[in-house]
């Protein structure tokens, strides 16, 4: 992390950073730099672990800045594992990726995109509609499915409200059962959420490649 810091009552604000950011939504592996200066990981006990769930997130300036609040952090970890991570019912992982990666898109979180749309394409094996998403934005035409997918996700991110019966039944026009559609709805509103909280306490960082 790079910077200049000054004590706050909420603690040391890293006041600016001289890398630079990204110039578009990527697949590639984009950084990312905190506002607050986290939790150095030798300060860590193991109330912080516990809230961290996997020690090896303690390697991430952004876990770490969030276990200042470990309890916190612990019960939106949970939440987050079990929305992509339980898939024995319910939505594949690569349309739960989906759905969050046209949250971020529509947010503007170049990081948080850039995480989930690699997951996406990865377990979708369809780079290519992924990467037509990150550029095309919204738009973009993936197929009936996963544009079904993208405008619910998109409606809820504009606003809640947004979202409302036609959403529903296009989703179960292309073949998704009740599981499925809420498992759309969760992963688009947990995202609108991590997205807007990713954006306020840090800002992304140009991928290596970018740099060269």
């Amino acid at each position: 992390m790079t910077g200049t810091t000054t004590d706050t009552a909420a603690g040391p604000l890293v006041s600016s950073h001289g890398a630079p950011y990204p110039h578009a939504f990527t697949r590639a592996e984009v950084g990312w730099l905190p506002w607050l200066a986290p939790l150095a990981v030798d300060e860590l006990t193991e109330r912080h672990y516990d809230g961290l769930v996997d020690r090896p997130r303690a390697g991430s300036d952004y876990f770490r800045l969030l276990a200042r609040d470990p309890e916190i952090l612990r019960a939106r970890t949970l939440v987050d594992k079990d929305i992509f991570y339980n898939t024995a019912e319910g939505l594949p992982r690569a349309e739960r990726e989906l759905a969050a990666t046209a949250a971020s898109r529509v947010n503007g979180c170049v990081f948080c995109a850039s995480v989930h749309s690699r997951f996406a394409a990865h377990y979708s094996k369809a780079p290519d509609l992924v990467d037509r998403l990150l550029v095309e934005g919204i738009g973009a035409q993936l197929g009936e499915r996963w544009d079904a997918i993208v405008a619910a996700a998109a409606a809820l991110t504009a606003t809640p409200l947004a979202f409302d019966d036609s959403h529903v039944q296009r989703l179960r026009a292309v073949g998704l059962d009740e599981l499925e559609i809420a498992d759309v709805v969760h992963g688009a509103a947990f995202f609108n959420w991590a997205n807007r909280l990713m954006l306020s306490i840090g800002r992304p960082v140009a991928p290596p490649e970018e740099l060269s």
